[in-house]
């Protein structure tokens, strides 16, 4: 806005156009921001990979356990083969999954629904998604996973009788 006017009012300001200046001025705060107090690495992704249409209408399960380290194991030093189990409820599903490695940077997952019969089951991690549908005993299996985040969509085959089920996003 140009100088030659004198005090703006705070609506004024609200309903002019940026100028140079004000565009300087905001480069120069967003670099203070980025030196003092930058964007945590992975948030941008985190929040994209959770932030889904489909999230508005799904039920939204609710992490309930995650297993502790094998006894015996020392913090960062737990067997390369030890599985991790990770349980997620909502008022709908009760899920189960087990994370066992296969590898540096793959893994196994194999997961229980109850109740589970036909259930679609996606696996959503940062390179794409995955599909597979649970047994008549709600047993679901993914044996080549890359590790890294990862969220499960579980849609039950009458998604009149029971919304889609979303899990908070997880690390595998």
């Amino acid at each position: 806005m140009s100088a030659d006017h004198g005090p703006w009012t705070a609506d004024e300001l609200a309903l002019g156009l940026l100028d140079d200046l004000d565009e300087r001025l905001l480069r120069e705060l967003a670099a203070v921001y980025e030196a003092v107090d930058p964007v945590p690495d992975g948030l941008v992704e985190r929040l994209q990979f959770g932030v889904t249409l489909d999230a508005l209408e799904a039920e939204v399960a609710r992490l309930q356990r995650l297993e502790a380290e094998p006894a015996g194991a020392r913090s960062g030093d737990a067997d390369a083969t030890s599985a991790q189990t990770v349980t997620f409820t909502s008022a709908s599903l009760t899920t189960m999954i087990t994370i066992t490695p296969a590898g540096p940077d793959r893994g196994r997952v194999d997961g229980w629904i109850a109740p589970g019969g036909g259930v679609a089951v996606e696996l959503r991690v940062v390179a794409g998604q995955l599909h597979t549908t649970a047994d008549a005993d709600g047993r679901f299996v993914f044996p080549d996973v890359p590790r890294g985040l990862a969220q499960f969509v579980l849609r039950p085959p009458d998604p009149q009788a029971h919304p889609a089920v979303i899990t908070p996003s997880i690390e595998l």
